[in-house]
């Protein structure tokens, strides 16, 4: 059976058929095409375009219709032909009810029906990982709180750069994630709009009530404009970038849980759980899943590239390149959740090395700026008090030193003409966890900073959770 056959006299090749078909993927979609038609055949009755009882022979039918799929998927095979999922519904519905399965089609197309599907799905899908990202975001809190004073290098260029707290660094990828958050709930806005009632791209002349529709199946409002809801994916595009950004930003924590695992740093150590080992080499134990997690952000950047490539200078409204949106989709949906599945038991299986931490600051003079910053606020031009901490590095560097373990008396030696400036406060303020106490900027790595950041992330959760 084709929805569209009238015109035509000859059959359709079954090379085309089988090339034409998206049966096989967008089989997906099936819940929430049932459960756009029934709202539309609740409306057609409401508007008295169909009789009251045309509608429940209709809405039995259905029944029927979803039992027969929900066994198919859980056989997981798709034991019929059909050119789409609309097209075997309405197939599997005339053979419920005969005929009479037509008049579920009324004031509708196959464009605006489309469009509705995958809003549905996507609007469903981004509750779920929003619901992830939620849960990932508290593990963080919850990491973060236990390390509050927990203190290790901070870099830039993977070069070690000033003393921070663990605390700091790890709300540093919730800030990230939290962005992210913002962005999925931006995106579910425009998704949120109910397509239905814009026809093949012109509506319908049926009297029907858009508004009732877009209230029925949750949606804010209808679509304003029929040619562009036909033809638009640009809210699948503003969800394929918000799945990248999150997934570049989980590939940037992945990089630094390898390096922190190596020998090299030893910052942490991994879970037997959560490792995986060598087939030739007895002692490796290797971080698998944050590996993956940064090789899948390839995944869900080419799936934003595939659709850009799709909808890249397509004329209005609706064309058949449009099919092609779905596959992408789908594994950006499925990868993002495993991955925000996983990545919680991953984090919970490592195991913070402080002890190694405390020594890595040992190496590199990571103080040298809180020493730049004391001479300048003596009243030293920052440029001068630079030049005279990067000497102090020189000499702590010749006698192996840190810049802590330097007594006054060689600050006074090594800076003569600024002598009478140097108090025995510098050398308490060179001890690394001093120098970040006193980095009580708004935002800074100060203990009382981060707790502060840690109670503001803590809140904007709960307001997430409880909407």
């Amino acid at each position: 059976m084709k929805l569209w056959g009238g015109r035509f006299q000859d059959e359709t090749a079954g090379s085309v058929n089988s090339f034409n078909s998206s049966l096989s993927f967008d089989f997906e979609l099936y819940p929430y095409d049932l459960k756009g038609s029934r709202v539309h055949v609740k409306m057609l009755a409401r508007q008295q375009i169909i009789s009251e009882d045309e509608k429940e022979k209709i809405l039995t039918g259905l029944d029927a219709v979803e039992n027969k799929l929900d066994g198919a998927r859980e056989e997981g095979k798709i034991p019929w032909q059909a050119e789409d999922i609309h097209t075997l519904i309405e197939e599997l519905l005339t053979a419920e009810i005969g005929s009479l399965a037509g008049k579920m089609h009324t004031a509708r197309s196959r464009n605006d029906q489309v469009a509705l599907d995958i809003r549905l799905y996507l609007r469903n899908q981004i509750d779920e990982i929003q619901l992830g990202l939620v849960e990932l975001l508290e593990l963080f809190c919850e990491l973060s709180a236990r390390h509050l004073e927990t203190i290790l290098p901070g870099f830039t260029h993977l070069q070690p750069a000033q003393p921070v707290t663990l605390a700091h660094h790890l709300l540093a990828h919730a800030q990230r994630l939290n962005r992210d958050l913002e962005r999925l709930q931006d995106c579910r806005g425009r998704v949120n709009i109910c397509p239905l009632g814009a026809g093949a791209l012109a509506a319908t002349t049926f009297n029907i009530d858009r508004q009732w529709v877009a209230k029925k199946l949750g949606f804010s409002r209808p679509s304003a404009n029929s040619l562009d809801t036909v033809g638009a994916r640009d809210f699948l595009l503003d969800f394929h970038h918000c799945s990248l950004s999150i997934l570049l930003n989980l590939s940037s924590l992945a990089e630094e849980i390898i390096i922190w695992n190596s020998p090299e740093y030893n910052f942490i150590e991994l879970d037997d759980s959560v490792a995986t080992g060598s087939s030739i080499m007895p002692q490796k134990k290797n971080p698998d899943i944050a590996e993956l997690i940064r090789a899948k952000t390839g995944r869900i950047s080419g799936n934003y590239q595939q659709l850009a490539m799709v909808i890249k200078g397509l004329p209005l409204a609706y064309n058949k390149d449009l099919q092609e949106d779905k596959e992408s989709l789908f594994d950006s949906v499925n990868t993002l959740k495993q991955v925000l599945k996983v990545l919680p038991v991953f984090l919970r299986g490592i195991k913070f090395n402080p002890q190694k931490m405390e020594e890595a600051l040992s190496r590199g003079h990571l103080n040298a700026t809180e020493l730049a910053d004391y001479l300048s606020a003596q009243g030293l031009p920052f440029r001068q008090a630079h030049q005279l901490a990067g000497k102090a590095v020189n000499y702590a560097l010749s006698q192996n030193k840190g810049l802590e373990e330097m007594s006054l008396t060689e600050f006074k030696e090594l800076f003569p003409e600024e002598s009478e400036k140097l108090k025995p406060e510098l050398i308490d303020r060179l001890q690394p966890l001093n120098a970040i106490e006193n980095r009580t900027t708004l935002g800074g790595p100060a203990p009382s900073r981060v707790a502060e950041q840690l109670n503001s992330l803590k809140d904007n959760l709960d307001k997430n959770r409880k909407k």
